[in-house]
């Protein structure tokens, strides 16, 4: 079989992407714009302001991405796109572009959920990956678990019942004065803080299940705040940094290898813009060590977004004739299952 090439376009948020992938596995270019300078000085993205950048950026980066992937475009064999979930705007930027290219050099067009895409990172960072395995998504939208069973295949045994893992992080960092993107700031000072200076609450809901919660823990931090506030003492930020991460990727880590033993699955990724965080990495790591299971995360720019985790996604879903057409929409809601 001669090679399949992707071309995949990504621009769910605040990050304008364009990727060639080869089989799946093999990045030939990964184009990212990132707007976080824009939008730090409002703290958080405006949906509005990454929409507009998406369309000022995307005919640029098509032509860098093409470029440096020395493939010309009758050598591409589908476009691919984030359909949802996301921010509509933003998604609308990407489907349309995406329909439009398709239509133009006619090829197949392939719509491509988000979170799939994460998930599938792991497959380009690590090419003897393949299914069965667990997967812990953790993003600023999403904390899933999900079992991969096979290529394209999935099914979600527990997920948040209120905030997302790093809905909260970005929400503490914010609160605690250090500003947007919250995880990586949370990261970086929670290096120089305390894991053990305050004993934030885990929260593991009721015993058999793999559901997660995280509001708890961002009023537990507020609470501390404010307390603190009352009594005129200083807060260390350094150390409600680094104990509220330890709460958290504690709750992680144990409610994923909880999942990995009742399943009886000896295979560990982790997907998703949160995926970077070190503590989590290490933590699991370690526990994985102990248990003899296998675990495996894609470098930090497969963890952000990125097109080429589309294009992988993309992939498997040519391989099983499963495309999409022109009334292909953005679905900001989309859900994985």
């Amino acid at each position: 079989m001669s090679d399949l090439i992707i071309l995949a376009i990504e621009t769910s948020c605040d990050e304008t992407s364009i990727a060639l992938v080869k089989n799946g596995r093999t990045i030939l270019s990964n184009i990212i714009y990132s707007q976080i300078a824009i939008h730090q000085s409002y703290g958080g993205v405006v949906p509005e302001i990454a929409s507009r950048k998406h369309i000022e950026k995307i005919n640029e980066i098509l032509t860098l991405a093409v470029e440096e992937s020395k493939v010309t475009i009758e050598q591409i064999n589908a476009v691919a796109v984030t359909y949802g979930p996301g921010l509509v705007g933003a998604l609308l930027v990407g489907v349309n572009f995406a329909k439009g290219l398709a239509y133009s050099i006619s090829k197949p067009l392939i719509g491509v959920n988000h979170i799939e895409g994460h998930i599938c990172a792991n497959f380009i960072s690590n090419k003897e990956l393949k299914p069965p395995f667990l997967t812990l998504v953790v993003s600023g939208g999403h904390t899933h678990l999900v079992k991969v069973t096979d290529y394209g295949k999935y099914e979600v045994v527990g997920k948040t019942r209120d905030d997302a893992a790093g809905e909260a992080f970005d929400k503490v960092a914010r609160s605690i004065g250090l500003g947007y993107p919250g995880g990586p700031l949370i990261d970086q000072f929670s290096k120089r803080g305390n894991p053990k200076a305050i004993d934030f609450p885990r929260t593991f809901l009721e015993k058999d299940t793999l559901d997660f919660s995280f509001s708890g823990i961002k009023s537990a931090v507020i609470n501390y705040q404010n307390s603190l506030s009352m009594k005129n003492i200083e807060l260390i930020v350094e150390d409600v940094a680094a104990s509220f991460q330890e709460a958290v990727v504690d709750v992680l880590v144990s409610k994923t290898i909880q999942a990995a033993k009742k399943y009886d699955i000896d295979t560990i990724t982790l997907a998703g813009g949160v995926a970077s965080n070190s503590r989590l990495r290490d933590l699991m790591s370690e526990e994985c060590n102990i248990l003899g299971y296998h675990f495996h995360y894609p470098p930090i720019e497969l963890c952000t977004d990125n097109a080429a985790m589309i294009g992988c996604a993309a992939y498997y879903k040519y391989l099983n004739n499963e495309f999409s057409d022109y009334s292909l929409n953005a679905m900001p809601n989309l859900e994985f299952s």
